[in-house]
């Protein structure tokens, strides 16, 4: 389906963003090199993104009225992550241009929602059963054997909102602390996965779709920590993953960049976890290693332009900068190797497991570039490098 609405924005053009973190930030970087403006929305004063658009309203989320200003200023809205009042996104669709939409912001705050739309287009996710009492819980785990994973509808990242559920004796326990959010419960049956795989894809209003290479991730305590480019499994895998990013772009109507987070198991099937419609962690390594950065490309895309060659230039890791990280990265400045690019965020406080930045290191082969990691020590202590 391609969209009636085929308005192209051209540089000179305001981008209004919905949120001010280091995604906007980093669109802000890119789509400024490309001519374009930039106003951004977020409750904290001087926001990363803040720091890099021409001007930042500073208004909570739910704020209409402030919306409604970022509206008026704005030549094409865009979202920087999907926890944007979808009401707001309404209001906006209805005053400014939002190529995304709200549709697909609904449908990724809710994982109810959101596996019951990936299972719709016949991708396969983890079986999985709504929970609203102690005795759905217990009925769901006895259909679904332990360990089962038990996770908030709405809100949770980074490992937030959720609980693995290994023994019956830890059901009431489970079921108390994660109702406390208010919010609808899921459990998933747990997939028992070798590997944890991400696509970002994009596709602009014109219809035209492009998809990065397949990232391998590895997670250290729910938290991205290693994104492996190019990843190591089979072509085959490559492709089929691919093909599950780009079947859901199409049968979603994504406009903008989506994630596409998959578990890769030992018999070679692929499970999708979890959307992102946005640019996303796992697609930092773009920045220094491919042709078209994902920033870019989200800008390329909201704006209707053709979007840009997705083509890796270089075997890569992205490794994540967190609070813990952030004073031995800079003290240790000097050591970096010069094919290391270093990106941080601008955040006033560090924090521990607070994402304040990452470096892509680019090497010959994805093994040099993990060697290298190793060797500056500064996340051994804090986590084991596979390699």
């Amino acid at each position: 389906m391609t969209h009636t609405n085929n308005k192209v924005v051209k540089p000179g053009s305001t981008i209004g963003i919905l949120g001010g973190g280091q995604l906007g930030r980093m669109i802000a970087l890119a789509g400024r090199a490309m001519g374009y403006r930039f106003v951004t929305m977020d409750p904290t004063e001087d926001a990363p993104c803040g720091q890099t658009a021409d001007r930042q309203i500073v208004a909570n989320y739910d704020d209409v009225e402030a919306a409604m200003q970022l509206a008026s200023v704005s030549d094409v809205i865009s979202y920087e992550f999907e926890n944007v009042d979808a009401q707001v996104a309404e209001v906006l669709e209805s005053q400014a241009y939002v190529p995304q939409g709200s549709r697909l912001l609904r449908v990724t705050q809710n994982r109810i929602r959101e596996k019951t739309a990936i299972r719709e287009i016949g991708i396969p996710v983890a079986p999985f059963h709504v929970v609203a009492s102690l005795e759905d819980l217990q009925k769901a785990v006895r259909e679904l054997g332990l360990p089962a994973v038990m996770k908030t509808a709405t809100g949770g990242y980074d490992g937030k909102g959720q609980w693995v559920i290994k023994s019956e004796s830890e059901l009431a326990e489970a079921y108390e602390t994660l109702a406390k959010a208010g919010t609808e419960l899921i459990v998933e049956q747990f997939v028992p996965f070798q590997l944890e795989l991400s696509v970002i894809a994009a596709r602009n209003p014109s219809g035209e779709l492009a998809v990065f290479p397949t990232a391998e991730n590895v997670h250290q305590d729910n938290i991205l920590h290693l994104s492996i480019v190019p990843a190591r499994v089979s072509e085959d895998v490559k492709v089929r993953a691919e093909a599950i990013a780009r079947t859901i772009v199409e049968k979603l109507d994504v406009i903008g960049l989506i994630a596409v987070e998959m578990f890769l198991t030992a018999d070679g099937e692929l499970y999708v976890n979890e959307l992102a419609p946005r640019p996303h962690n796992s697609g930092h390594y773009t920045m220094d290693a491919c042709v078209t950065s994902q920033f870019e490309q989200h800008v390329r895309a909201v704006c209707n332009l053709p979007l840009g060659s997705t083509q890796l230039l270089s075997p890569v890791v992205m490794v994540n900068i967190l609070g813990e990280h952030l004073q031995p990265v800079l003290d240790g400045i000097d050591r970096l190797p010069s094919s290391a690019k270093l990106h941080l965020y601008g955040k006033a406080e560090s924090k521990v497991k607070r994402k304040m930045g990452h470096i892509n290191v680019l090497a010959p082969t994805v093994e040099e570039a993990l060697a290298t990691i190793e060797q500056l020590q500064i996340w051994t202590k804090n986590t084991e490098v596979q390699s």
